[in-house]
């Protein structure tokens, strides 16, 4: 039954990216035709959802393998070695591992989930998910340039995105004792078990096995994702938000909005966020670089997949108020 089931999963993936390239390569088609014309708000529709789509699923791939490999590699032991038993240090630890960590918002929530499975707590797993794709080496590169390589704006995202993570894991760690997580993986130990009996070459075919589960159970939800992103982007009008631009906070929250619709790739956002400097205060900025990176509406839907639905609205309202609170402290700098 299960192993239909996983099937029928990977089929439909298959087909809804069959889709989407097959859309790609239609709307040229259809667009210069003179019998039929496709509206141009579905070619910027079609545009949107394929760039979401191409920025993201190599950072998945990759998220997938380091799955993977945990899988069948990492066990309960080496966590408990690992992890610090005090809470505290835990966040800190897994704050410190993910901003090491070059990972999108997508590519690291298989990686989280695995993480957890093995025994990772869950405020730690949650510090790595947030700092993973905010303060990684690439991600504070790719800023340092987009501001014409002026360092404040990259230490500021830096600095702030750090303490706004640690904050927000802490409290996870006050609020939940389990791991909020909608299954576990029940046959994870029994391969473990008996895998130190198994040739090395076996262990690698398994783990290539799990992270091409792991990337068809991802994938339709970053499809879906992708899908209302690319929807809401070009159906939706961005442009009322700036009706309430007046004043630092009501840009902070317009920015955070952007941030949160747009959807876009962590390792690219700075370069959209420095195109809005003559438009709104640098602290509005900052917001729009942090709050995107730990939850935006793509990833909503991935976390949604591995979470409960209940954890990942309280985690959504952490990260909101926390992110705010911490941007809005910076203007008094």
């Amino acid at each position: 039954m299960q192993s239909k089931l996983k099937i029928s999963t990977q089929f439909l993936v298959v087909f809804m990216l069959g889709i989407s390239i097959s859309i790609m390569f239609m709307v040229p088609i259809f667009s210069s035709s003179d019998v039929f014309t496709l509206p141009k708000s579905f070619n910027q529709f079609n545009t949107i959802f394929l760039s979401i789509l191409i920025e993201a699923i190599p950072f998945v791939l990759i998220g997938v393998l380091i799955a993977g490999f945990i899988q069948i590699f990492i066990t309960e032991d080496h966590i408990r070695a690992f992890i610090p038993k005090n809470k505290i240090l835990a966040v800190f630890m897994g704050c410190f591992v993910g901003s090491l960590f070059p990972a999108c918002e997508c590519g690291i929530v298989p990686i989280v989930r695995r993480l957890i499975e093995k025994g990772v707590p869950l405020y730690a797993g949650i510090g790595f998910l947030l700092t993973g794709p905010l303060i990684n080496p690439i991600v504070i590169l790719s800023t340092y340039m987009a501001f014409g390589n002026d360092l404040e704006m990259a230490l500021y995202r830096m600095g702030v995105g750090f303490v706004a993570a640690v904050a927000i894991a802490l409290v996870v760690s006050f609020l939940y004792k389990s791991n909020q997580l909608k299954r576990m993986n029940k046959n994870q130990n029994a391969f473990l078990k008996e895998g130190k009996r198994q040739l090395i070459g076996t262990r690698v075919s398994e783990m290539f096995k799990h992270s091409i589960d792991e990337f068809f159970d991802m994938s339709k939800y970053l499809i879906l994702g992708a899908f209302v992103a690319a929807l809401l982007q070009t159906y939706v009008s961005m442009q009322f938000l700036f009706l309430f631009g007046d004043g630092l906070i009501h840009s902070t929250i317009v920015m955070m909005a952007l941030a949160y619709f747009l959807s876009l790739c962590s390792e690219a956002d700075a370069f959209i966020g420095a195109s809005f400097k003559n438009i709104f205060p640098s602290t509005s900025i900052l917001a729009f670089l942090v709050y995107g990176p730990m939850i935006d509406l793509k990833n909503t839907i991935m976390l949604l997949s591995v979470f409960k639905a209940k954890f990942v609205f309280v985690l959504f309202m952490l990260i909101t108020s926390i992110v705010f609170t911490f941007v809005y402290l910076t203007s008094f700098l």
